[in-house]
């Protein structure tokens, strides 16, 4: 039993750990040796043609420590695209795919050496799918002309979408010019603005159009493993420790149990280190064998991970490093021996008389003080005799005490962090936050196809279909709002802009810095969007809309998950695309109105408004809560089988005294719960001291998980622990004790008093 105790908590917390310093050590790796292999980039920036000249940034880029271009560049307008998802390809004008920077890897194909011909950027781990481009086939270009797809390359940089010759550029007449700067120093937003201060000095005014750092790119593929490893390290290492308590108590027992034994060691010879070696063996065998396979485990898990989690930047098959294995091999079996050592020496130190002739049952006299004032109380007997069980052995219980408490941490945390992310999740995804949703879908152009129904279209204008909703009985809010796709200048980035006509707070959006935007050019972004372009409140950046360049302004940050989603106003929009209307209205009423009644209402003006979906949280949070859950169930058992443990050691100790006690009338209920309660005494007073220490953890992996998912948690959601439910967690470390002592109580509540002479 205690073999196989040790084999599976070691097994569990070195699965935990190699996943966790895997993710950590990797989490990074992949990404910078693609960056290093193809000379990827630090600054991708676009000028544009008409301010600046070839010369003038050559001459600039001289402050680089390498650089490529300049190529011209265009945007090709699709129509639609394979995935539908973009209407627009990033092309650039490039005789080959080698040089000084963002040397490309032409996969599959060739690269164009005439005009009429293009390569596409496809990362290698794509195999494309139903509708994708393939070798052969063509994509429009300016004029009615087609390029056909001559091959597929990747960009570790994401420089642009596709690549044509020079001179089938120049055909296109290109508006912007791009360059790609390599610097001495780039580790830090800081040392990447200096870099591009340093090769734009002096050029024009507006000359720059847009630029993209590396970090965003590295932001971005660090971002979901970044998000797991804080959690992940705290739980391993919580269930080392939790390990490490229960190994030093089993060898502990061992030893008290095995008194009579080292004594027969000792009498045929045995010298004292070899006794010791034989109790350090004891446990070091399953702890290896456990370690070794959890070593494997945890590889197979952390390269799943990473692999998937990189897979978009061209690291195929991410392995974890080999000192991550070679540490956890050697570590965690030596930690478990050093736990082991103490007691082992105990072993060492008895003479052989005095190890044969020392009895099972705890010195005379040991607890004796407590157990008599317990005696004394109006306790029933069984209950005060359970609760003087743990003043017997002091050691052994301040070892129990320690695991019960590390698994109390462990559920505080649980539940703090449940708790922390799905107040986010629901607040990022506004769900809840707006009662109706109203589609208003455009017309289409031409008829429906033979046999099918023509699809609703808005039979009102935009102002009048406003109107409308704000007439119905009940509405207390309405707030149109339409989507765009823009493409970000200087980069290969799609971005999905909404603007909203109206107060956005209303619909549930929360600002966490700056303010709301309250003219033309101002957008809202998220910390995501922020940390993945290296930008801040207050900078300026330029979107793209159907040739036509819009400078907005960074105003606010607010509480959303996307990346590639820009929040702006009315105003903004009538600078891009004035006559467009709006298509979604979100509405909030009062409460106790019928929603059907009130959308029933509104298709009877407007036949063509439809009701739309409502937000939803994700599945992320989900994700990471079940597994949360999981290693809490698996610290939480390892915990309560540090309980078993002690309790068949204690009940194997006193199986005279329990005998006694049954023979003078206590029955096989009153053992059971004279044993189940020194147990729970033990997991009341873990309670007490693992909340605490559970909440402290709260504060600190929560806000670590935040930064690695690159989002912003308010302070509010850290505070997450109401009275309530601290009375209920004070229940976990009971109902972990009770677990843990049950099944042994009964056994020994069933041994009967012939057995225990019988054994004597």
């Amino acid at each position: 039993m205690q073999t196989v105790v040790i084999s599976v908590v070691v097994l569990l917390s070195t699965t935990m750990i190699v996943v966790a310093l895997g993710l950590l050590a990797a989490s990074s790796g992949p990404f910078d040796q693609a960056y290093a292999r193809q000379s990827g980039a630090h600054l991708v920036a676009s000028y544009d043609r008409s301010k600046v000249s070839d010369g003038d940034l050559t001459a600039k880029a001289s402050g680089a420590e390498a650089f490529a271009g300049p190529f011209a560049m265009t945007t090709l307008d699709l129509g639609s695209s394979p995935k539908g998802d973009s209407n627009s390809l990033v092309t650039v004008g490039r005789a080959d795919p080698n040089g000084p920077v963002d040397r490309l890897n032409v996969w599959k194909g060739r690269w164009p050496d005439k005009a009429g011909e293009i390569v596409l950027n496809r990362n290698p781990t794509d195999t494309g799918g139903r509708g994708e481009a393939t070798l052969g086939s063509t994509v429009p270009a300016p004029g009615g002309a087609r390029l056909t797809v001559v091959g597929f390359a990747y960009s570790v940089s994401q420089s642009a979408d596709a690549w044509v010759t020079p001179q089938q550029m120049a055909s296109f007449k290109p508006t912007s010019t791009q360059m790609l700067y390599r610097f001495v120093q780039a580790a830090t937003n800081a040392q990447v603005s200096a870099g591009q201060h340093a090769v734009t000095a002096g050029l024009p005014a507006g000359a720059l159009v847009g630029t993209q750092s590396y970090l965003g790119l590295r932001a971005l593929a660090t971002g979901e493993p970044n998000t797991f490893v804080p959690f992940l390290m705290v739980f391993g290492w919580l269930g080392l420790a939790v390990a490490v308590l229960i190994v030093a108590n089993v060898v502990s027992g061992a030893v008290v149990a095995g008194f009579k034994h080292i004594g027969v060691l000792k009498a045929l010879g045995f010298t004292p280190t070899q006794v010791m070696a034989v109790y350090l063996a004891m446990i070091s065998i399953p702890a290896i064998a456990g370690c070794a396979i959890g070593t494997v485990l945890g590889n197979v898990l952390a390269e799943s991970l990473l692999t998937k989690a990189f897979e978009n930047y061209g690291a195929n098959g991410v392995t974890v490093p080999i000192w991550v294995d070679a540490a956890t091999l050697l570590g965690v079996p030596t930690l478990v021996a050093l736990s082991a050592l103490l007691p082992s020496l105990r072993a060492r130190s008895l003479s052989a008389s005095e190890a044969i002739s020392a009895g099972s049952a705890p010195r005379a006299g040991r607890g004796l003080r407590a157990q008599r004032w317990l005696s004394g109380t109006r306790l029933p007997r069984s209950v005060s005799l359970g609760l003087g069980l743990p003043f017997a052995r002091p050691a052994r219980t301040a070892l129990t005490l320690a695991a019960v408490v590390l698994g109390v941490t462990s559920v505080t945390l649980a539940v703090g962090l449940g708790k922390s992310l799905t107040t986010y999740q629901t607040a990022a995804s506004r769900a809840g936050a707006v009662d109706l949703s109203m589609f208003a879908p455009a017309a289409l152009g031409g008829p429906p196809p033979p046999g099918a129904s023509a699809p609703p279209v808005a039979k009102l204008t935009d102002a009048a279909d406003e109107a409308l909703l704000r007439s119905i009985p009940g509405a207390v809010s309405v707030t149109p709002s339409t989507e765009l796709g823009m493409r970000l200048a200087g980069t290969q980035t799609d971005l999905r802009v909404s603007f909203y006509r109206g107060d956005v707070e209303q619909v549930g959006f929360r600002l966490l810095d700056g303010h709301w935007f309250d003219g033309a050019g101002q957008v809202v972004v998220s910390e995501r969007f922020l940390r993945q372009r290296a930008l801040a409140v207050g900078d300026t950046l330029t979107l793209q809309f159907e040739g036509k360049n819009v400078p907005v302004r960074i105003v606010g940050k607010a509480l959303y998950n996307s990346g590639d989603e820009v929040l702006s106003n009315w105003d903004t929009l009538k600078l891009i695309a004035p006559t467009l209307r709006a298509n979604l209205y979100e509405i909030n009423v009062k409460p106790g109105t019928n929603l059907d009644a009130f959308v029933t209402a509104v298709q009877a003006k407007d036949s063509g408004l439809v009701e739309a979906g409502g937000q939803e949280s994700g599945t992320f949070v989900t994700i990471v809560v079940a597994t949360v859950v999981l290693l809490t169930i698996m610290l939480g058992t390892v915990a309560a089988l540090g309980v078993f443990n002690t309790v068949v050691l204690n009940t194997r100790e006193r199986r005279r005294d329990l005998g006694m006690l049954k023979s003078i009338g206590m029955t096989p209920a009153q053992v059971t719960a004279m044993v189940v309660v020194s147990m729970t005494a033990l997991g009341a007073v873990g309670s007490l001291l693992g909340i605490p220490l559970g909440i402290v953890a709260h504060r600190l992996v929560v806000p670590a998980m935040a930064n690695g998912a690159q989002v912003e948690l308010p302070a509010f959601m850290l505070h997450v622990y109401p009275f309530g439910l601290l009375a209920l967690l004070v229940l976990a470390g009971v109902a972990i004790a009770a677990a843990g002592a049950y099944f042994p109580a009964r056994t020994a509540a069933r041994t009967t008093i012939a057995q225990v002479l019988h054994n004597e």
